[in-house]
């Protein structure tokens, strides 16, 4: 039976009924000592102290500064506060573990500063949020730095007097925890990654104050909110469904799948790990007759592991939805979320080979334990397998699938999306793929288009290319029907529907399979993606095999982009490039593309070869006379340079009703810059037919260039691994178990 919380207490008022200890949200008594026990001992522990120290010491020599705000992401007075509620915890941690008063009188004089301003402060000036803050331009800023202040708080909560403590409740964190939830209900009252850190910041601040009603807010949200069902946010998502719960427990609930993939996408799920984990790590501490970690069968320590498979070869996560390049397992987030999942999740010690890399834990119990099980030498590699990832609350709601081969240095990732919308930050993108060898993108997901904390552009915000770009199918590696979005761009729509799994299969390494529908992104027409790891004795590395079946009502455009990095090697297709450039489209994103040539199939295949970090790459596709075959570049219609300059291919289909794309694609050879010397630089595809396909089958021809061929059969309608199929093809009949089968030398 799933694990329930009891009832919101709605009796409760804000009297408290005990004198709980202190400290006692991230760090206890108990802890504080087992911690001092052992300074000296554990030096990952000894060396993340020693930096945190130094990092507040010059803070306290720098000056306590609390500026009016008046600036976006980026500016002075935004970075300013953020530095001051990150340095505010550290040292709050640092007077609990040094007894040094220095620390205690540096975070009282910190919130005697802001309890004298924040009473003074309009919402901010700056007017582009939903749901506007004070210290920061939205609300969401001002819960993180209530989340984080909070527990400095706590850590010098029984250092003040009675009368201070008042003073501090009476004229800050009162005032702060109505502002964000009573006053800002839109943004407190709902399910997403931004009322995940306001419900959190209520319930960090009400446990400190002992404050049982407060708690009941964050927990369960507010009894009446008055929003509007109309009411959208500034990335264009609802702000609550009719009937939806709300508050903490709905947060944990719903987004999550049982597989611990979160719907917003692992930038986002990095992002609210943090306010999640803190204050399940406080509940414990506080209210263990919760038993938190125990909520959904413990899907809150299930997600750890989810969110760190869902990173490449660098630990960089995949930039699925609304998410920013280049983060990683290495941020702040993720270090509490190891050390929080390695001491409540049972101590598995493939964690500690993550937090080895990290070199740094947290200054409390879970990062002492973790400090010490690398001393001692516990730590077991985390290994990154394939897997598939449900996604929506009870897991019905499509997913993500990771297919890896080739170990672990130069392991070759596909990654292929078949989720539900993802909320505001979710793009249209439906049966999307992007492809890693190690920690390098060979097809690219563009990710989003923002530029965070930087406030030249957009004030560190997100750009409107972002809903003109990357947002749009056109800039996924899926199909376009007729140069418009899946769900024509509606996000209504959009969230009412999800991708369906047809298989995954990873049982053989030899051939890992996933298969996937999708039939609502355009009314009347129905895709089937399969992509396959194939481990072939005649390749140099693992082949992609991608199979996209289409079958609509009438005929269409369908266009299939190809992302990729490097330099063109060679093509086996003639092709113009014009002198001038024109965009390849007027909207849904085709705006952005510059058309920097085109050609037409002069074989049944089109092989494009490219060259990236060292690599060669080539995609052989099969085509027709009548396909055209495009070459892109990112960044038209772009007045302020707002997007990458990236390169694309694109193969498009015109004027069909029922097709297929196929395609392959090679990863082989290598170049040596110092020595001047490739090796293996040419693609070893021979030829690719469909030799057989109808509604139920298809099969595959990959011929190879020494004359080795291979045929590849496919069930489009039973996925069963135990049903009996038969196929004649050229008076030839083949018969195989389950739904695919891959025949060498027939």
């Amino acid at each position: 039976m799933p694990f329930c919380l009891a009832q919101p207490n709605t009796n409760s008022n804000t009297k408290k009924t005990s004198t709980p200890a202190h400290p006692n949200l991230i760090l206890t008594k108990v802890g504080v000592e087992k911690i001092k026990a052992q300074l000296g001992k554990a030096p990952l522990f000894d060396a993340s102290l020693a930096n945190v120290k130094a990092e507040v010491d010059a803070e306290i020599l720098n000056g306590i500064e609390v500026p009016i705000s008046k600036d976006y992401s980026g500016g002075y007075t935004h970075e300013r506060h953020k530095k001051n509620f990150l340095i505010l915890q550290k040292a709050g941690v640092l007077y609990q573990i040094l007894d040094d008063k220095t620390y205690a009188n540096y975070v009282k004089d910190m919130l005697m500063a802001y309890a004298k301003l924040y009473p003074t402060l309009p919402v901010h000036p700056q007017t582009r949020s939903y749901a506007r803050g004070k210290l920061f331009w939205q609300c969401l800023n001002d819960a993180n730095w209530l989340v984080y202040t909070s527990q400095a708080y706590d850590c010098i909560y029984n250092y003040l007097s009675l009368k201070e403590r008042n003073h501090l409740e009476k004229n800050l964190f009162k005032p702060f925890a109505h502002f964000i939830s009573v006053e800002n209900p839109q943004f407190f009252n709902r399910v997403h990654n931004h009322s995940t850190w306001g419900n959190v910041a209520v319930g960090m601040i009400a446990l400190v104050m002992d404050d049982a009603k407060l708690l009941d807010t964050a927990l369960y949200g507010l009894k009446n909110d008055n929003i509007d069902p109309n009411a959208k946010d500034n990335d264009g998502g609802f702000i609550r469904k009719p009937g939806q719960k709300v508050g903490f427990l709905a947060n944990l609930e719903e987004p999550f799948s049982p597989d611990g993939y979160y719907t917003e996408g692992p930038y986002y799920q990095r992002y609210a790990m943090y306010p999640f984990l803190v204050f399940a790590q406080a509940l414990e501490h506080v209210k263990p007759e919760l038993k938190i970690f125990e909520y959904k069968d413990g899907v809150l320590l299930k997600s750890i592991h989810t969110l760190l498979n869902l990173t490449d070869a660098n630990g960089n996560f995949f930039p699925l939805n609304d998410g920013q390049k280049g983060m990683s397992y290495y941020s702040r987030e993720l270090v509490s979320s190891v050390d929080i999942g390695y001491f409540f999740g049972g101590k598995q010690t493939d964690l500690l080979a993550i937090a080895k890399a990290q070199n740094a834990v947290l200054l409390d119990e879970t990062g002492l334990a973790v400090a010490m099980g690398i001393r001692d030498g516990l730590e077991t590699p985390f290994v990154k397998k394939s897997i598939n990832l449900s996604d929506g609350k009870n897991g019905d709601e499509g997913g993500v699938a990771i297919l890896r081969a080739n170990g672990t240095k130069d392991e070759l990732a596909l990654v292929m999306k078949y989720t539900a919308q993802g909320l505001s930050h979710g793009h249209y993108d439906k049966l999307s793929f992007s492809y890693y060898e190690g920690g390098n993108e060979v097809l690219q997901d563009y990710g989003m288009a923002r530029f965070v904390n930087i406030q030249q552009k957009g004030g560190g915000n997100y750009l409107k290319e972002n809903t003109t770009w990357a947002k749009q199918t056109v800039a996924h590696n899926t199909i376009i029907q007729n140069e418009t979005s899946h769900f024509s761009d509606d996000f209504e729509t959009g969230s009412a529907h999800h991708s369906e799994k047809y298989l995954f299969d990873v049982s053989n390494p030899n051939i890992q399979l996933i298969s996937a529908t999708e039939t609502n992104a355009y009314p009347g027409t129905e895709l089937h993606r399969t992509m396959a790891l194939i481990k072939h004795e005649r390749f140099e590395n693992p082949i992609l095999l991608d199979i996209v079946k289409i079958n609509s009502e009438t005929k269409n455009q369908y266009d299939l982009p190809f992302y990729y990095f490097g330099q063109i090697m060679s093509a086996n297709f003639k092709y113009s490039k014009p002198k001038t450039l024109n965009a390849l489209g007027t909207s849904n994103g085709y705006q952005h593309l510059w058309k920097e040539g085109e050609g037409k199939p002069e074989t049944g295949n089109a092989k494009l070869s490219w060259f990236n970090k060292e690599r060669f790459y080539s995609l052989t596709s099969v085509v027709s006379n009548e396909d055209d075959l495009i070459f892109t570049r990112i960044g038209a219609t772009d007045p302020n340079f707002n997007l990458r300059n990236d390169p694309g291919f694109i193969i498009r289909k015109n004027n069909v009703k029922d097709t297929f794309f196929v395609s392959v694609l090679e990863t082989h050879g290598h170049y040596d810059p110092v020595g001047e010397m490739a090796s293996n630089a040419f693609s070893n595809l021979k030829n690719l037919e469909i030799a057989y396909s109808d509604a139920s089958y298809i099969a595959i021809n990959i011929e190879t260039e020494n004359g080795h061929k291979s045929l590849f059969l496919f069930s489009f309608k039973d996925s069963s691994k135990n049903s009996k199929h038969q196929l004649k093809i050229n008076d030839k009949t083949y018969e195989w178990v389950g739904a695919y089968q891959l025949i060498n030398n027939f």
